[in-house]
């Protein structure tokens, strides 16, 4: 089963073992995250653009990176980097990141998720950080409904999604513990996707979950 979605934001020239393992845990994920630049940058990247046709020749979504600011960001530059994404990396989806969780913001994101589909994302990932207004469900395949550290994640009460099953909900854990048990909190939390790991500070996500470096804990 598909349970873990990956933003991985580190060079492959620098991490090249970090994406081989990624790689190949291919039938475990559900998709990649390829932020080469906070977004995909000015110009195409022959490292990103490899390692993006290693994980779509392993059956694996690859999703662009495109920071919303909230709603601030223009749309053009949003829909100008998912379409960079596409061409530059043949990405198949988008993770929009910084998404307003107030129902005021949808027609906004509904605009955009229209643009995305245009573009040919086929998956829409919403990363909200918290529980958002069921609203979004109607325009998302994955919502994000938690960002932050292991020790907010194990204090937070569980929470009942009021938005139906027709969406995945996904959770990223940073500054987990390596005897801490994400998967199981994250079930019982009715998170289909999870991404744990150990990283903390400014740049968690430059690490990799505990379960691609020991393949015997698969969740």
């Amino acid at each position: 089963m598909s349970t873990l979605l990956v933003p991985y934001y580190e060079h492959p020239s620098v991490r090249p073992a970090e994406w081989d393992a990624i790689v190949a845990a291919a039938p475990r994920l559900y998709g990649v995250v390829l932020n080469p630049a906070s977004g995909p940058g000015d110009r195409p990247d022959a490292a990103f653009a490899e390692v993006a046709a290693r994980l779509r020749a392993a059956g694996v979504r690859v999703l662009g990176y495109a920071d919303t600011d909230y709603g601030r960001r223009a749309a053009h530059n949003v829909v100008r980097d998912l379409t960079r994404h596409r061409d530059w990396y043949g990405t198949d989806g988008a993770f929009l990141d910084q998404v307003p969780s107030g129902p005021e913001g949808f027609e906004h994101y509904q605009k955009l998720a229209v643009a995305a589909w245009g573009v040919g994302c086929g998956t829409l990932v919403l990363n909200h950080g918290a529980a958002p207004h069921p609203c979004y469900a109607r325009i998302a395949d994955v919502l994000v409904t938690f960002e932050g550290t292991w020790a907010s994640y194990r204090a937070q009460p569980p929470q009942t999604w009021p938005g139906g099953p027709d969406v995945r909900l996904c959770h990223l854990v940073y500054g987990v513990p390596p005897d801490a048990d994400p998967e199981g909190l994250a079930r019982a939390r009715g998170a289909a996707l999870l991404c744990a790991v150990p990283g903390t500070g400014d740049h968690p996500w430059g690490t990799l979950p505990y379960t691609l470096h020991n393949p015997e804990n698969t969740p």
